[in-house]
């Protein structure tokens, strides 16, 4: 083998090696990428219900149910509810009408299953995926008490 045809074959090598590096960090980094949306924007997509997402929005008034340990309740965006359940304590701060970030999944029956429930944490602040979610549905102004 020639020295030119032997430094070819090493450089060959070499992108290989480096394609497959590369596609096992992206694949790495596509599993543990989690997508924020609002109620409907999560509607609007077609996502699958094994999907990590995370969903933000108000808690609706009066749909919250305890069920033992399970929670059931609703978010909503003022536009699209989306009915979640979470198995779990929730936060000391959360409370019908205040803004809320679940992380989950989808159940495949129009639900939302999550894994991790997040409250704001006073009543001037509000997530700012949540905030951002509902001054696209135009039912949020900067400076307003409530949405």
């Amino acid at each position: 083998m020639t020295r030119k045809r032997r430094r070819l074959v090493i450089l060959v090598c070499a992108l290989a090696g480096l394609a497959g590096a590369t596609a096992l960090v992206l694949s790495a980094f596509n599993d543990n990428l989690v997508f924020f949306y609002g109620p409907t924007e999560l509607v609007a997509k077609d996502i699958g219900p094994g999907r990590l997402v995370r969903i933000g929005g108000l808690v609706e008034p009066n749909s919250v149910v305890h069920d033992g340990r399970t929670v059931h309740f609703r978010v909503t965006d003022n536009r699209t509810e989306l009915p979640v359940t979470y198995d779990g304590i929730l936060p000391d701060l959360f409370r019908e009408g205040q803004g809320v970030v679940a992380e989950g999944r989808l159940d495949g029956k129009g639900g939302f299953m999550a894994t991790n429930v997040l409250a704001k944490h006073d009543e001037k602040y509000m997530p700012p995926e949540v905030a951002d979610a509902l001054k696209r549905a135009g039912r949020w102004q900067e400076g307003a008490k409530k949405p």
